[in-house]
């Protein structure tokens, strides 16, 4: 189970750029997962929380995502997860990341500010003591920033199945191609109720972990919020699930069907 789970936590966070539309969160909004692996044994739990701030006297978001196993699982593999993002709150540039980590032992504290007058992301170490310097793109996101960046740009009523998004995403020390592909609508039943949502295909590398690289889907909500329901994925042993488990300060009405 190493690293399945902090990796699964990561896929919450993705979803597709389109036509710019009204903004779909706010400060305050909060949302938790809960982590199943193979169907019925709990994994562990996720949250989102962001907040108003300033960075370098300029108007962010602040955003905190942290995961950690639960149950069973966590007796042998723990895992305790914490990642930050400061991003502007008109153009969804990232300045800041945090990714603090412990996942089995594996640890990880990188502090990251992003140089956009240089073009280079700043990446001071903590735990090694050390400090490096990698070439960005613009454009670049980071994990957390590219979930509100993309969440907020997508017009839910002009999407088209098969549209494919590529975006350049910077995770530990370097930048990865990520794709995403819409696959359609979908209404799942859920906790809160029957929802309707869109669906949603994040490409992975098969191999170790994932039995193929379409081994993920993704629903996210049509209304407004646009926010991730559900995700599954199909690993080379088992399977893995995050179902939204708690929400609030949602900055428009979740729609639930009768």
């Amino acid at each position: 189970m190493k690293k399945l789970i902090t990796f699964f936590l990561l896929f919450i966070s993705f979803q597709f750029l389109g036509a710019q539309e009204v903004s779909s969160f706010r400060a305050g909004e909060w949302l938790r997962f809960k982590l199943s692996y193979s169907g019925w044994v709990k994994a562990g739990n996720a949250t989102l929380e962001i907040s108003e701030g300033t960075y370098q006297d300029r108007p962010v978001y602040k955003v905190i995502g942290k995961g950690w196993t639960t149950g069973a699982i966590k007796w042998f593999f723990n895992v305790k997860d914490h990642y930050e993002s400061h991003f502007d709150k008109v153009t969804g540039q990232p300045y800041k990341f945090v990714r603090n980590i412990d996942e089995g032992g594996y640890t990880k504290n990188r502090i990251v500010n992003f140089d956009y007058l240089r073009n280079k992301a700043l990446i001071n170490d903590l735990k090694e003591n050390t400090k490096s310097t990698i070439d960005i793109d613009p454009n670049i996101k980071d994990l957390v920033s590219a979930y509100y960046y993309l969440r907020d740009r997508y017009d839910t009523e002009s999407i088209q199945e098969g549209d494919v998004l590529e975006l350049n995403i910077f995770f530990d020390s370097e930048v990865f191609l990520f794709k995403l592909k819409y696959l359609g609508r979908d209404t799942i039943n859920t906790k809160f109720g029957k929802i309707k949502c869109i669906k949603f295909r994040p490409y992975v590398m098969a191999g170790r972990v994932f039995k193929e690289e379409e081994s993920l889907t993704l629903w996210v909500t049509a209304d407004k919020n646009k926010v991730p329901m559900r995700i599954k994925a199909d690993l080379r042993v088992g399977s893995l699930r995050a179902d939204l488990d708690a929400l609030k300060g949602l900055k428009h009405p979740f729609e639930i069907e009768l």
